[in-house]
């Protein structure tokens, strides 16, 4: 049997848009850390440094084996689990008619998709005792962002250390979705798993802003209110 990759992606984006990065982490079995790497943008949005992340680590990965990607945005979970077909379909255009946003990257990935198995889990944000992978892919893209400097473990960097001001105290579930197969194969929401959704009604925001967890939010993501205002869903 062949033993499924685990990894994870995340992207950063000081000031969103602002000075950006990337970041990927590929786990062994035994839960640690194997290699991982982290690259700047520029200046660029969130959603283009977690496209970013997710284009760099398929890249990476082995197409020939099965893989499991974590991912903290919400955004780029249902680009790949929920939106991507329907896009390709349309000739990459919304249900609106509108073109695809990031759509050069969005095409790179569905290609590096296609044939693959790969299964999508979102795992919340800063979070105490999270998810190490994503933690650690947090960190190296964010210090890559502020420094705009690439990191890497072939060049023997060493991770960035956490910010514990980021972290929150409370662990939250994560939920899953696959993409397995051909780009048109079936995909499922990227959001909370069942009965552990936040409750209140979500909008798109009509505007940028960030969220009670310390993340960006974009222009169009879905944001819920929370007792600081408004942000990602799974921060109320």
């Amino acid at each position: 049997m062949v033993e499924k990759i685990i990894a994870a992606c995340d992207g950063a984006s000081k000031g969103n848009p602002g000075p950006a990065a990337w970041a990927w982490v590929i786990g062994r079995a035994d839960g640690a850390i194997d290699r991982w790497e982290a690259g700047p943008l520029g200046r660029a949005t969130n959603n283009v440094a977690e496209l970013t992340a997710l284009e760099r680590l398929l890249e990476a990965l082995d197409p020939a084996l099965p893989a499991e990607v974590r991912m903290d945005s919400q955004y780029a979970m249902k680009a790949v689990t929920t939106w991507l077909p329907g896009w390709r379909r349309k000739g990459w255009k919304t249900a609106s008619g509108t073109p695809v946003a990031n759509k050069d990257l969005v095409v790179r990935i569905d290609a590096l998709l296609t044939g693959r198995d790969v299964d999508f889990v979102y795992v919340p944000a800063h979070q105490v005792d999270g998810d190490p992978l994503n933690d650690a892919a947090d960190r190296a893209a964010s210090h890559s962002a502020r420094t705009q400097e690439p990191l890497a473990s072939a060049d023997g960097a060493e991770l960035p250390a956490a910010d514990p001001a980021a972290r929150t105290s409370t662990p939250r579930a994560r939920s899953s979705a696959p993409r397995k197969g051909s780009a048109g194969s079936g995909s499922s929401s990227g959001g909370p798993a069942r009965g552990n959704r936040p409750s209140g009604r979500t909008l798109n925001a009509k505007f940028p802003g960030r969220c009670r967890c310390g993340r960006a939010y974009d222009k169009g993501e879905s944001i819920a209110k929370n007792s600081d205002g408004w942000g990602h869903p799974t921060c109320v």
